[in-house]
């Protein structure tokens, strides 16, 4: 698909590609955020509380490589789900730096946000049922970690994550790479949260720390977990786009092609 910066098309916003797309990333943003956060709470039930998930008084270092690897294989499989449908996109940080590469119309940018956190929301909710009444952990800097370093640790995790994204998914010259996509994009989060784990928890995703936060009432230090996807997916669109990809002249446009596969 060629790159275009448009607003979306008149009927875009009630066309059904649309929907389905929309729908595609509200349910896998849901099988995500259900089996990321579930894991976590899976750990505070058999080792106490929440605070010592990442600290050597908590679990051992197995409790970590679970966490990563729920994460690394729930995306695996929801972004294989709905990338053919909506490009697999299950976070607000790529949808944000597919608009910012002119892979996205606005219009659906809006849509895949706000599926994307009523995936999260309600993924959330039913956790908190089903685990009677356990709150949600969600995301905050660790003790004698400032916010600032919590900031630019999300910031080079989600620059990692999407610029992974974008060779694999959304490169034209991808060729028979982009089979491998949900696997890559699998890998480079659950690589991550063995990095960022322990610091800040590594969400590289606003959904995925929003629903937990939100059911959970804890806003802690929640800003980072927007401002910092948001910057190093941007960064890593804007690096990727007009260095990497330097044969395709950017598209000025008010019409964008509908697609069931938006990359």
């Amino acid at each position: 698909m060629p790159r275009r910066y448009a607003f979306g098309r008149a009927d875009e916003a009630t066309h059904p590609d649309s929907m389905r797309a929309t729908l595609a990333e509200l349910v896998s943003t849901f099988i995500f955020v259900f089996a990321g956060e579930g894991s976590v709470l899976a750990l505070e039930h058999v080792f106490g509380a929440s605070d010592k998930l990442y600290k050597e008084t908590g679990p051992p270092a197995s409790g970590l490589v679970m966490i990563a690897l729920a994460h690394a294989l729930a995306l695996f499989a929801a972004v294989a789900a709905s990338i053919n449908v909506s490009g697999g996109h299950v976070n607000p940080a790529v949808t944000f730096a597919a608009l910012v590469g002119g892979r996205i119309s606005v219009v659906r940018a809006i849509y895949y946000w706000i599926a994307q956190i009523l995936g999260s929301i309600i993924a959330s909710l039913l956790l908190r049922l089903v685990t009677n009444g356990m709150r949600p952990v969600g995301f905050y800097v660790t003790s004698g970690v400032g916010e600032g370093n919590g900031l630019i640790l999300e910031i080079v995790l989600t620059f990692g994550l999407v610029y992974v994204v974008y060779a694999t998914a959304i490169d034209p010259k991808r060729g028979s790479l982009g089979i491998m996509a949900p696997l890559a994009i699998g890998l480079i989060v659950g690589a991550n949260i063995l990095v960022g784990g322990p610091f800040d928890g590594a969400a590289m995703n606003p959904a995925r720390a929003f629903g937990p936060s939100l059911v959970g009432w804890r806003w802690k230090n929640h800003w980072i977990y927007w401002l910092g996807p948001f910057l190093g997916g941007g960064l890593a669109a804007i690096i990727y786009e007009y260095m990497i990809i330097p044969t395709e002249p950017p598209l000025h446009t008010h019409h964008q092609p509908l697609a069931p596969e938006d990359y």
